[in-house]
């Protein structure tokens, strides 16, 4: 089963129990992946496409919620929280710290990768590696430390 058709009969599952976060999150979830879809000219998504969407917003999740606590609304934050671990759930489980800093500093010593200026080849070789389970801006952090660009 494709993380696609998991979606769809976990919407289906969702609006049965009336369950009105998921149904909205799945829902809006669901149409975003119509868009990427359109916008990729493709009929069906393949996991790597869905799971693209998926963290998009995700990402826009996590900002909304910083933006929201330094706002103080709590309640808006708690809403996006929620949705957040909705979006997840879908996702593979992510690498911890110590996982990744294993991995950056392997892909650094084989590159042979000495400056900042060396930061796209080794962000690029630590994704094909981590194939989307981290994530992006603790690589990016670990990266430039491992550069020496702290």
């Amino acid at each position: 089963m494709t993380l696609e058709e998991k979606i769809m009969i976990d919407f289906k599952d969702a609006m049965k129990t009336r369950d009105q976060a998921r149904t909205q999150t799945l829902s809006f979830l669901r149409s975003e992946m119509k868009y990427y879809a359109i916008d990729k000219k493709k009929d069906r998504l393949d996991d790597a496409d869905v799971a693209a969407v998926i963290k998009k917003l995700a990402k826009q999740r996590q900002e909304s919620i910083a933006q929201f606590e330094k706002g103080q609304r709590l309640d808006l934050a708690d809403k996006e929280k929620n949705e957040l671990s909705i979006l997840k759930s879908y996702l593979p489980q992510e690498m911890s710290c110590a996982e990744l800093e294993t991995v950056v500093r392997s892909v650094i010593s084989e590159l042979g990768a000495a400056s900042l200026k060396d930061m796209g080849r080794v962000i690029k070789e630590v994704q094909a590696r981590t194939k989307g389970a981290c994530d992006g801006k603790m690589m990016s952090d670990l990266v430039k430390k491992g550069l020496g660009g702290v």
